[in-house]
């Protein structure tokens, strides 16, 4: 695509350069001229990025309009198309930008009244990618004259890359999650990623945003009043190279996830059968010391219902067995323990005997378990609080343990702590929580099968996931590092908001990206089984009301292993990083852009 197609067809000029005003005095020259550069007005940028954030609201959960996440961006992209920027263009894109997050982000503040500032506060830092997402693409398209139907694009998804890295990454509400129910479209996930679709969906969008004519922009007030009216011939250009690239690529990745979904076979290996318990207890109960009883009688009788239909595993959510494990390193002397915790402290932790009664749930259910708790840990470096799943089977007892490895901002530590100690106002948990982050992934083996944990949101990070079934030294009866991935999550936080349905949605592209089953023990919900496919086969649902979210429930199912190897397993985020590493050239070029004339111009004028 020429670097022609990029700079915009211009429209009918407001202000003719006629004769007469060729000849007209120098004060009407200049008053004329003084209009032809005008911008265009900063209300045409909020309507264009206003029109972007309603339509990409509307296209993830709750409302889950699918199709409109292939027009979303159309009115933004078009803020890149015009050769000159309206007024304020980057403010009004930031505003557009709040105006989408906002809405969108709402469920964190049902969490606590504390969590309202970290709603607000994530929803400004996500709102600056979008003038960071217009600046870094106005300068590849009108700098460097990289076409707009390229440059987008991989801004786009470099820049998603970043927000899942940054900060300690923030994976959600990607482009190619609105898109998770078309499962040949996804399949492209198990070479590039999640930002895979990302990519197609955008530069689907870039190629409709080249193929708009230039008289609408200026009805939309886009252009100002000196551009003159486009060649038939440049449209039509326009519209046969877009076409054809975008066509391209669309049906290259459909076909790659029709061949890719046709190579499975699931029923190449023996499919183990999983009981996913799910409780429906609020934060405010779960943390209220006299529901535990209630909560853990609860689990036994879900666990109860579930143990009749014989499953091999049984897996509790997050932490919703409330007696924390007690683990002493053996190289603590009985001095360093006390120090570590009070007389009192360790008299009652020790009395709890958790092993113990782990290894009796296991041996009465007949079934392995993953369990979520806390671990209590002392070694010596002094006492550690993990946020844990524990890995029991009859025979065995307590097999081992994974502890969390990526923590949760302001609901599993306070960031900056020692720095800046008012930050401890805006978490849930009083002062002196805190979880301390594990050391490495873990994986277990029950009758040939190797399963790995991931916890809350960490299946929402990709990079996160892959490291977990890299870790692994061992391989399963698929070949593969894991067979089975499992999530232990509480999102009893949330309240049975669009939370719930978008972590589901995003943790099914871990499935696709890793070739790996999910099985997710959920909170209030929803808990389900996932394929290697990113197929959601099936989801807990309680017998009496019929719904999937704030109710008890059991789900016992088979899973199918996937013995099908993924490129993005082996080769991580190389697309992604290459179109992040574009977006650093792309702003330090823009930058110098503005620094070096301004250099130029002062040393010209010293001299």
């Amino acid at each position: 695509m020429s670097p022609e197609i990029m700079t915009l067809p211009q429209s009918k000029s407001r202000l003719p350069n006629t004769p007469a005003a060729n000849t007209a005095d120098p004060s009407t020259r200049a008053f004329i001229e003084a209009a032809r550069a005008q911008p265009a007005p900063m209300r045409a940028a909020l309507a264009a990025g206003g029109l972007t954030s309603l339509l990409a609201w509307a296209s993830f959960t709750p409302l889950n309009i699918s199709p409109l996440g292939w027009v979303c961006l159309v009115p933004f992209i078009l803020l890149a198309r015009i050769e000159r920027p309206t007024r304020l263009m980057y403010l009004a894109t930031y505003l557009t930008g709040l105006a989408f997050w906002l809405p969108t982000l709402q469920w964190m503040r049902l969490g606590h009244v504390t969590m309202y500032t970290a709603w607000l506060a994530l929803a400004v830092y996500m709102a600056a990618y979008f003038p960071v997402c217009l600046g870094l693409t106005r300068v590849a398209v009108h700098r460097f004259r990289i076409p707009l139907a390229i440059a987008f694009p991989v801004v786009w998804v470099g820049l998603e890359l970043v927000r899942g890295h940054l900060l300690t990454g923030f994976g959600w509400y990607y482009l190619g999650h609105s898109q998770y129910r078309w499962l040949e479209l996804i399949q492209i996930s198990d070479v590039v990623g999640a930002y895979g679709v990302s990519f197609v969906m955008a530069l689907m969008s870039a190629c409709v945003a080249l193929i708009i004519p230039p008289r609408w922009l200026a009805k939309l007030q886009l252009l100002p009043p000196n551009d003159a009216s486009p060649t038939p011939q440049t449209i039509l250009t326009i519209r046969a190279r877009g076409i054809v690239l975008c066509l391209s690529v669309f049906v290259a990745v459909v076909g790659y996830g029709y061949w890719r979904r046709s190579a499975a076979d699931f029923d190449q290996h023996p499919a183990p059968k999983i009981a996913a318990v799910q409780t429906n207890a609020t934060s405010e109960v779960k943390h209220n010391p006299k529901q535990v009883e209630t909560i853990y009688n609860s689990l036994r009788k879900l666990t109860g219902s579930a143990v009749l239909e014989k499953p091999d595993l049984i897996v509790w959510p997050e932490t919703m067995f409330r007696w924390p494990l007690f683990e002493v390193a053996s190289n603590v002397s009985p001095a360093d323990l006390e120090k570590s915790l009070p007389k009192q402290d360790l008299e009652f932790l020790r009395g709890l005997e958790v092993k113990q009664n782990l290894h009796k749930l296991s041996q009465m259910a007949d079934a392995a378990m993953v369990i979520g708790l806390e671990t209590v840990a002392v070694d010596q470096h002094g006492m550690h609080t993990y946020n844990s799943a524990a890995f029991v089977s009859p025979d065995q007892g307590l097999a081992g343990r994974y502890d969390k490895l990526h923590r949760v901002p302001f609901g599993e530590y306070l960031p900056f702590q020692e720095s800046m100690p008012w930050l401890k106002n805006f978490s849930p948990y009083p002062p002196d929580f805190g979880i301390t982050a594990g050391a490495k992934p873990q994986s277990f083996e029950h009758d040939g099968i190797r399963y790995a944990p991931v916890i809350c949101f960490e299946d929402t990070v990709p990079h996160v996931v892959r490291d977990v079934l890299l870790a692994s030294e061992e391989t399963g009866v698929t070949g593969k590092p894991v067979d089975v991935l499992l999530n232990l999550t509480n999102d009893g936080w949330f309240h049975g908001s669009s939370e719930l349905d978008q972590h589901l949605i995003t943790a099914a592209f871990r499935c696709v990206e890793n070739r790996t089953p999910m099985v997710r023990s959920v909170n209030t919900g929803i808990s389900a089984i996932i394929d290697g496919d990113g197929a959601i086969r099936s989801r807990a649902v309680n017998r009496e009301t019929g719904r999937e979210k704030q109710v008890e429930a059991v789900l016992v199912d088979y899973v199918p292993l996937d013995s099908r190897r993924s490129l993005y397993l082996a080769g991580g985020d190389w697309f992604a990083g290459s179109c992040a590493f574009c977006c650093g050239f792309l702003g330090i070029a823009g930058l110098l852009s503005r620094w070096i004339p301004k250099r130029v111009g002062a040393r010209h004028n010293e001299g």
